[in-house]
């Protein structure tokens, strides 16, 4: 089996995955209320998503803000596109663009 650097199993998560976050914890137990945040709005889109818990792969945590320009997490990409962090996912469920934009995303 081929180890894929660091840029690329990034690279690799972001194409393989319609709708990923890069989060602090899991879904199910967030360690930073800004991935908490981010979390609930997206359950409450009802849409599955793919997540990496940055705390427990740190190469990644170290990585990604270099390739996607974003210095915080929890990071959203849609269909290979930074959407952004927590502010930006709490504002598109406020003017509820939120289901819209992961609704592009193929399940």
């Amino acid at each position: 089996m081929q180890v894929l650097d660091t840029e690329t199993r990034i690279r690799q998560q972001i194409a393989d995955n319609p709708v990923i976050l890069y989060m602090k914890g899991t879904p199910e137990a967030p360690e930073c209320g800004f991935s908490r945040a981010a979390v609930a709005a997206l359950h409450k889109t009802g849409k599955p998503f793919a997540f990496v818990n940055v705390l427990t792969a740190p190469h990644i945590r170290e990585k990604l803000p270099k390739i996607s320009q974003w210095p915080t997490y929890p990071q959203l990409f849609v269909n290979g596109e930074l959407v952004g962090g927590c502010d930006i996912i709490l504002g598109l469920e406020a003017d509820g663009s939120l289901p819209t934009l992961l609704a592009g995303a193929p399940a």
